[in-house]
């Protein structure tokens, strides 16, 4: 314990540096999900069978379009988006480089949980919507979310731990990341317990993360 300790506070410079650059990526995911993913998921939700905007075309489009991008081999979907990424911010190298196919599979995934959220509304919510004269834009806004919100914060705390385990394999387009740092510094260099100690570093920032929201989500569930 007291090398790993050591071995810690030796790159604790480097290590800081990795753990920025994993928020960065992160954090931008996080913002696509929210962004993109809850709107995504919306429209999932009420394009569904028997559902507000019931569309079996838009949905069956939709819904292939996000069990794609879900299934597919994320190394692979990295690997398959250099022209794109390059496209987008001029280099397929980098940290930001890296959070455009990171962003792109937290839109898919988000929008699934928040697909899944949305269904376990009770129906009588929204005909009791109905019954009040809400319009479709209000009952979204005002009944399915306010319902909703303790499984929206839910999935996006999964979501959250989820992008955190996708970035770890970012070094190979140069992303950086506690995972490309734990590989260089830690399995490559021979150094166990440096390894050792930013996995542990990892376990609790993923625990740290399911805590709040766990917190977050018990506080807004009202029923």
């Amino acid at each position: 314990m007291t090398l790993m300790w050591d071995n810690f506070i030796q790159y604790r410079s480097q290590i800081g540096e990795a753990v920025g650059e994993t928020f960065a990526m992160v954090g931008i995911a996080l913002l696509a999900a929210v962004l993109l993913g809850l709107p995504t998921g919306t429209a999932l939700y009420l394009t569904g069978k028997g559902q507000l905007y019931e569309h079996r075309l838009g949905y069956g489009l939709l819904n292939g379009a996000v069990n794609v991008i879900r299934s597919f081999p994320f190394l692979l979907l990295v690997v398959f988006m250099i022209p794109l990424t390059r496209l987008i911010v001029g280099t397929a190298i980098g940290t930001l480089a890296a959070s455009i196919p990171l962003a792109v599979v937290a839109i898919a995934i988000y929008a699934r949980f928040v697909e899944q959220s949305l269904l376990e509304v009770p129906r009588g919510v929204i005909e009791s919507a109905r019954s009040m004269g809400a319009s479709k834009l209000q009952i979204v806004a005002k009944f399915l979310y306010v319902e909703a919100r303790s499984g929206l914060v839910l999935g996006l705390t999964s979501s959250t731990i989820s992008f955190i385990s996708y970035s770890t394999v970012m070094g190979v387009v140069g992303g950086g990341g506690v995972g490309d740092f734990a590989i260089r510094y830690g399995y490559q260099r021979f150094e166990t317990e440096l390894m050792a100690a930013v996995i542990l570093l990892m376990i609790v920032l993923v625990q740290g993360i399911q805590f709040i929201g766990n917190a977050l989500s018990r506080w807004l569930d009202k029923r």
